[in-house]
């Protein structure tokens, strides 16, 4: 009894010192991230904006990595499975543009944090489905009210952070989101193998906890006034003055340089606040490097929806591996995803400091090149080995497109429209992601016959919009420093024509 009675007593000591341990280093990871972003306070808000992408990024995984489980309870075929997805980006797609007009004229904090409760709501009820139809009832409900993200994050990114940072910042944030689709493949795909049920229970309780946080944030200044000041301040080019002004880096280049200003695109601040959606609508897509960007966003998109959807069944069978170990493949991958996404953005911002004004569309055009072609030899292989290499490094350029992009879209926008200019963006690239699980489920299925080669082959042709979004940005790197200056003028920027002499 004695030895036992010690050998328990030892047991005890090595789980307490573990979990001393881990409590430690998790104590040092959060302070190395608190001076890195800027402070306690940033801190908390930039964790908070990427948990909200997060749990919208797990939802989307965890049915892509339950679609085998789906199947065999639901009796439902791979092109059903991609119509669960679609129909909660199309519904998300069309309520994004309310959600847009609400970002520009309410209180966005109070808002998201009403919504993440529906959220989490949405999410237990569709654990409840006993068949097809009330789950597809379910994901409708779903994309209604996860649709407010992209606009209010947007919005409150560039109210709450300089021009100087906003494309390293976007990169912290859209972190959340590849790591929510982690945790979707990794932890609840696995779940999922037990119970897919268990799986959607278990994705909705942090969602309370969540939109509680949101609902107590303070809510900035519009018109980027209200920039949460850095522990380390602005960089040396930055004053105190400009840091809480609305003009962006790209603008002071573009200013500097004497571009001229196209009086088409000039709109006053106050009929900006007044636009009506259509009115609105009409002028974020009249600007030509909006559109290019909009476009190329959603061809990135829309590919990541059929390999969010279709990822893990393509591991399982092109490579001949298990569940677990196809899950622990994308996870791999995702943090290539992850790590992109934080170069990416650090990258358009140190280049766009260096006096490169069209670095946030350089930078992901080349990203772009570089995903294309790394993607086709890990669509080939059989060799799971062999295909690591090649789908981590085009995931980590896949990553590194989107912060830059992101930023770049409030530099050639007026402040007082970004939530309305953003939820344009969203519509259009939600309809992408919508139909991207539909049509690689029904190619898969129709076109290429199902099964594993079915799938190879859809993937290989879904490249093709990855090359094309190249493209696009590549023309965008002619007409964005024209509509960089444009939004200054319409913002009445000091060194510009002031809107009202341009009308």
């Amino acid at each position: 009894m004695g030895a036992v009675s010690s050998e328990e007593s030892r047991t005890a000591r090595v789980l307490t010192d573990a979990a001393a341990l881990g409590s430690a280093a998790a104590g040092a990871f959060a302070r190395r991230l608190t001076v890195a972003l800027g402070g306690e306070e940033r801190t908390r808000v930039i964790v908070i904006l990427a948990a909200i992408l997060g749990l919208s990024g797990a939802d989307a995984a965890t049915v892509g990595a339950s679609a085998s489980e789906l199947r065999h309870s639901l009796h439902i075929s791979n092109t059903d499975i991609g119509l669960l997805v679609a129909v909660s980006s199309l519904v998300g797609a069309l309520a994004t543009l309310p959600f847009g007009v609400l970002a520009d004229r309410v209180r966005r904090t109070r808002v998201l944090g009403g919504t993440i409760v529906l959220w989490g709501a949405a999410m237990l009820w569709s654990a409840t489905a006993t068949n097809f139809t009330e789950l597809l009832w379910t994901r409708l409900f779903l994309g209604a009210v996860t649709a407010s993200a992209g606009p209010m994050v947007a919005s409150l990114v560039g109210d709450w952070f300089g021009s100087w940072e906003r494309g390293r910042i976007y990169g912290v944030i859209l972190a959340g989101e590849y790591l929510g689709a982690g945790v979707g493949f990794g932890v609840t795909g696995n779940i999922s193998a037990l119970s897919w049920r268990a799986a959607f229970v278990i994705l909705a309780l942090p969602a309370f906890a969540l939109a509680a946080v949101v609902w107590r944030l303070r809510e900035p200044e519009r018109g980027g006034k209200g920039v949460l000041a850095s522990d380390h301040g602005p960089p040396p080019e930055v004053t105190e003055e400009d840091a809480g002004a609305q003009e962006t880096d790209a603008q002071r280049l573009a200013r500097e340089r004497g571009l001229e200003v196209d009086p088409e695109l000039v709109v006053d601040p106050r009929r900006a606040r007044r636009m009506s959606l259509i009115d609105a609508t009409r002028y974020v897509l009249r600007v030509r490097t909006n559109v290019v960007l909009i476009a190329a966003s959603a061809c990135g998109y829309y590919f990541l929806a059929g390999l969010q959807t279709f990822g893990l069944e393509f591991s399982k069978d092109q490579y001949g591996i298990s569940q677990a170990l196809a899950s622990t493949l994308l996870l791999v991958v995702g943090a290539g995803a992850l790590t992109g996404v934080l170069f990416g953005g650090a990258v358009g911002d140190w280049l766009l400091k260096r006096g490169h004004l069209n670095s946030r569309v350089l930078t992901p055009a080349v990203a772009a090149v570089l995903t294309t072609i790394l993607f086709v030899p890990a669509i080939f292989t059989r060799d799971a080995v062999t295909a690591v290499p090649y789908l981590t490094a085009a995931a980590f350029f896949l990553g590194a497109q989107n912060p830059p992009l992101d930023a770049a879209r409030l530099d050639i926008m007026p402040p007082l429209l970004w939530g309305r200019a953003e939820a344009v963006r969203t519509l259009l690239r939600s309809l992408a992601v919508a139909l991207a699980p539909v049509l690689f489920g029904a190619v898969s299925d129709h076109v290429f016959g199902g099964g594993r080669t079915g799938l190879q082959w859809t993937f290989a042709v879904m490249i093709l919009p990855l090359g094309a979004s190249a493209w696009l940005l590549f023309k965008g790197l002619r007409t964005y420093p024209a509509d960089v200056a444009a939004a200054a003028a319409s913002g009445d920027m000091p060194g510009y024509p002031r809107s009202r002499d341009l009308r």
